[in-house]
């Protein structure tokens, strides 16, 4: 198997405060080209936890994350950032979205911030917005766009970018059943035909089991979910 985009190795999260709380203990994953793996767990798992570490947004207490094989740990903080930019999207409950800005433009931001030119930026955001079924409401600012729509957008952002792996918390969290299935549909064609890895934090079983692999966060470990 192909060298893994993400990987960790004895993860560990304590925190500290008038009593240490440990949250995981000893997490080992690998995420390779392509995967959609699910996370599932009680509110308070630590399954949130787990992606900011992955991100390279949080520090561990013990054990290291690895991006193309690469510790977080021995890259200064400017290097981190690339990295993170270069490899990673991230997608929350909450959309994020800019209000003032229509829909194309918050797609080609990640872009424009990279100083890509303007022209080429707007045509790679039209283009993935009609993948992600927006083709139409290219114009649209998010408070003319339905949740479903929101949430789609906001995959479209995170992926513009080409990201090996795209980290999302509980992405469909917010919507209704059938919006969230239209959303997770996206998702798995935009896996599918771009080749990008998942990680998706979700609390809908449904939705989960049409990733390829289901993990539960339990007791400060990942365990196989049937």
């Amino acid at each position: 198997m192909s060298e893994a985009v993400i990987s960790c190795k004895e993860l560990k999260k304590t925190y500290q405060g008038p009593a240490a709380v440990p949250v995981l203990l000893g997490i080992d994953l690998e995420i390779h080209a392509g995967e959609r793996i699910a996370i599932m767990g009680r509110s308070g798992s630590g399954k949130s936890t787990l992606l900011h570490l992955l991100g390279g947004l949080d520090a561990p207490s013990g054990g290291a994350v690895y991006v193309r094989g690469r510790p977080f740990s021995a890259m200064g903080e400017a290097e981190r950032g690339a990295v993170r930019n270069a490899t990673l999207g991230f997608v929350y409950q909450f959309h994020h979205l800019l209000p003032e800005f229509t829909a194309l433009e918050n797609v080609a931001m990640p872009l424009l911030i990279r100083r890509m030119n303007k022209e080429n930026a707007l045509q790679k955001a039209k283009q993935i917005l009609a993948e992600v079924g927006l083709g139409h409401r290219l114009e649209h600012q998010p408070g003319e766009l339905s949740g479903g729509e929101r949430q789609r957008c906001a995959f479209a952002r995170a992926l513009v970018t080409e990201p090996a792996c795209v980290l999302a918390d509980e992405p469909t969290g917010n919507l209704d059943a059938h919006t969230a299935d239209e959303v997770f549909e996206a998702m798995l064609r935009l896996s599918a035909t771009r080749g990008t890895a998942f990680v998706i934090v979700t609390h809908d079983a449904g939705l989960a089991a049409r990733a390829g692999r289901v993990l539960e966060l339990r007791d400060g470990l990942l365990h196989p979910r049937g």
